[in-house]
């Protein structure tokens, strides 16, 4: 975190994914390599309910690259369970956002925990760029109050 990040009450939206057959290996287990796309999935979702859709955000003409992925594996997902996969933003974005991720099970047992870092990204000259204030918005206005 910056020096110049701000602290801001969490913004958090659940997305839920079922485990297919095909994310896991012959013990019924997800394969590691799913995990960033649940975390793709849930981020996707997250924005969608702030007001934006994805596609909408690049017909804009704004990328948003991974800069970093953090995974800790506590727990192993298996075939059949149903995930859910809390997005939360902490801290408000700059020239990037942070997002961190919490994935249960339906028992409610804490499985993974993630966390990404993207960075904005105009898409005429590739280079780095702050939060879009339509992006901003969005998210000051979704910040909770209470």
């Amino acid at each position: 975190m910056s020096k110049n990040s701000k602290l801001i009450r969490p913004i958090s939206t659940s997305s839920s994914i079922e485990v297919r057959y095909a994310e896991t290996d012959q013990m019924g287990v997800v394969h590691h390599a799913n995990y960033p796309i649940y975390f793709e999935q849930a981020r996707v979702d997250w924005l969608r309910v702030m007001g934006m859709h994805y596609q909408e955000m690049e017909d804009k003409g704004i990328f948003l690259p991974l800069s970093k992925l953090t995974i800790d594996y506590k727990k192993p997902a298996r075939f059949g369970n149903i995930l859910s996969v809390k997005t939360i933003l902490n801290i408000l974005p700059s020239a990037s956002i942070i997002f961190d991720y919490e994935i249960r099970n339906q028992n409610d047992e804490v499985l993974t925990l993630g966390q990404t870092v993207l960075v904005f990204v105009d898409q005429k000259t590739k280079r780095p760029m702050r939060c879009p204030q339509s992006i901003m918005d969005l998210i000051l206005k979704a910040i909770p109050t209470d």
